[in-house]
C-alpha cells in the first residue's frame, strides 16, 4: 500500500482486524512498514510489538493464523482495516476475540454468506455439484424449481407441520437465490426493492 502515514504514531500504524465471514472486530493491533510488507507477501498478519519490539505473527505460536482476504486504510491513511479468516481462537485467553465477544454467523448473516457461497458457484462451475448442475440447466429450470418448491411451502403451510413448512421454505430461498444469480442479481436487489416500497 502506498501513501500511509507511519510518522504520525512514530513508525507505527493501528491495524483493525475484522472477521471477514461474521463481520466481527476480532482484535486491534500495530503495524510497521515490515509487518505489513511480510502480512501482504505471506498473507498471515503480521504485526509489531511494542512491548518486545519485534515482529510477531499472529499464530505462530497457537497455529491460530489470521488468513488476509483484504487490506484497506482509512481516508487519513493512517489506519488499516484487515480482513481476515481465522483459523482459530484469536485472543491469547482463548477468547474468539480480543474483545471477550462470540465470534459466530448469525442466522440472518448466514443468508449472506449463503449468496456468497452461490455466486462462487456460480464463477466456478465445479464439477459434483448440485448448484452448478442448475446453472448448467438454464434459467427454464431454475425457475421451474422456484415454482415446485413454492407450491411445496404453501402445501405445507395449508396442510402440514411447521417443521415441513420451515424445510420447504428453506429450499424455496435457495432456488431463488439460485435464479437470482444466474439473473445477475443478488438478495441485496431484492432489499433494495422493498425498501423502496416500504413507506
Amino acid at each position: 500500500m502506498k501513501n500511509l502515514d507511519f510518522e504520525k504514531m512514530g513508525g507505527l500504524i493501528p491495524a483493525v482486524i475484522q472477521d471477514n465471514k461474521t463481520g466481527k472486530v476480532l482484535m486491534l493491533g500495530f503495524m510497521n512498514e515490515e509487518a505489513l510488507a511480510k502480512t501482504e507477501r505471506e498473507g498471515k498478519v503480521t504485526f509489531y510489538s511494542r512491548t518486545r519490539q519485534c515482529l510477531w505473527t499472529k499464530g505462530e505460536t497457537s497455529g491460530h493464523f489470521l488468513n488476509v482476504v483484504s487490506i484497506t486504510d482509512d481516508c487519513d491513511h493512517d489506519t488499516l482495516l484487515i480482513k481476515v479468516n481465522p483459523t482459530g481462537p484469536v485472543c491469547h485467553t482463548g477468547a474468539d476475540t480480543c474483545f471477550n465477544e462470540e465470534n459466530r454467523l448469525g442466522d440472518f448473516e448466514f443468508l449472506r454468506y449463503l449468496q456468497d457461497f452461490i455466486d462462487r458457484r456460480h464463477e466456478e462451475m465445479p464439477d459434483g455439484s448440485y448448484t452448478t448442475s442448475l446453472f448448467r440447466d438454464g434459467v427454464k429450470r431454475m425457475a421451474q424449481k422456484v415454482g415446485e418448491e413454492a407450491v411445496e411451502t404453501v402445501i405445507e403451510a395449508v396442510d402440514g407441520n411447521d417443521e415441513r413448512f420451515l424445510y420447504e421454505a428453506s429450499d424455496l430461498v435457495y432456488h431463488l437465490i439460485v435464479l437470482l444469480t444466474s439473473k445477475g442479481y443478488r438478495l441485496e436487489d431484492l432489499g433494495k426493492e422493498l425498501k423502496k416500497r416500504h413507506k
